[in-house]
């Protein structure tokens, strides 16, 4: 998870988040977060890099559309990352009360 880029996790939540979500349902949901338009050059490419990483799987609904889905890995990926941030955000919290 460490070699991923931002956008590269955020791909890995939303598609974990979704029912096997197709790339534009998938970009709909980054361009609602980010606030700004995800073109087609960047999420792509991000795509690939992630099902080549092992952490989501690819599949066909038709000859234009793909599917993608989060792995075991990726999932196991996930729950490392979101156990990490909680040490820090719970360290957080604990100094503000």
């Amino acid at each position: 998870m460490y070699d991923l880029t931002g956008f590269q996790r955020d791909l890995l939540y939303v598609i974990a988040g979704q029912d096997e979500p197709h790339g534009l349902a998938i970009k709909d949901e980054l361009e609602t977060y980010y606030e700004k338009e995800i073109h087609h050059g960047r999420l792509y490419p991000n795509l690939d890099d992630v099902v080549e990483k092992g952490l989501v799987e690819k599949g066909e609904l038709d000859q234009r559309t793909n599917y993608y889905t989060i792995t075991a890995r990726g999932r196991r990926e996930l729950e490392a990352r979101r156990e990490w941030e909680d040490q820090y955000v719970e360290e957080l919290l604990s100094e503000s009360e």
